[in-house]
């Protein structure tokens, strides 16, 4: 290969690598719906989150609230499922948490990743590791949950917002009934 020829390539192979992430898109809300609470009639309960109760989240999950809608619907059987998105290392990975009606975690899905690397967040060992903690639990890598070795971003960040959303569970929507 002549020197000119790989100057030429050269560039291309840069854009590559600069390219974004394509989404992977793995469940709908709906599909995520029914893994969690299968038939179960769901009722949208979108909350617009006043200062005060945004202030009370930060402080109770020690996670800052970058927005004040909280995307919820209420299974018939009392539990509730969020729909929230996190920024992975630099693209948002949008994922649900399902709770029940006393508020523990019955399950974690990740709808979309758009990361180049850490999708083995979606793996369910360990999604797993979430099921059954409450906001009463620390909620954090190293401590009750496990990080994974190359998506090291993605767990943390998903981590906090399920810390976040426990939370957000406990002071606002746990006394709606």
């Amino acid at each position: 290969m002549s020197r000119s020829s790989r100057i030429c390539l050269l560039p291309l192979a840069a854009l590559a690598a600069s390219a974004p992430a394509q989404a992977k898109v793995y469940l709908s809300i709906e599909d995520a719906q029914r893994a969690m609470f299968g038939d179960q009639a769901m009722t949208a309960r979108p909350l617009t989150l006043d200062a005060a109760q945004m202030q009370a989240i930060e402080q109770a999950s020690g996670v800052p609230v970058r927005g004040s809608l909280l995307r919820a619907w209420r299974a018939g059987d009392g539990g509730w499922f969020l729909l929230d998105a996190v920024i992975g290392k630099s693209e948002l990975i949008t994922y649900a948490l399902g709770l029940d009606a006393q508020g523990r975690i019955k399950q974690v899905e990740v709808l979309e990743y758009r990361e180049s690397h850490g999708g083995e967040i979606r793996y369910p060992g360990w999604r797993k590791q979430f099921v059954d903690k409450t906001a009463g639990n620390a909620l954090r890598i190293g401590d009750d949950i496990d990080g994974i070795s190359g998506a090291t971003l993605s767990c943390e960040h998903v981590t906090d917002g399920i810390r976040r959303l426990v939370a957000a569970w406990a002071l606002v929507l746990k006394p709606l009934g």
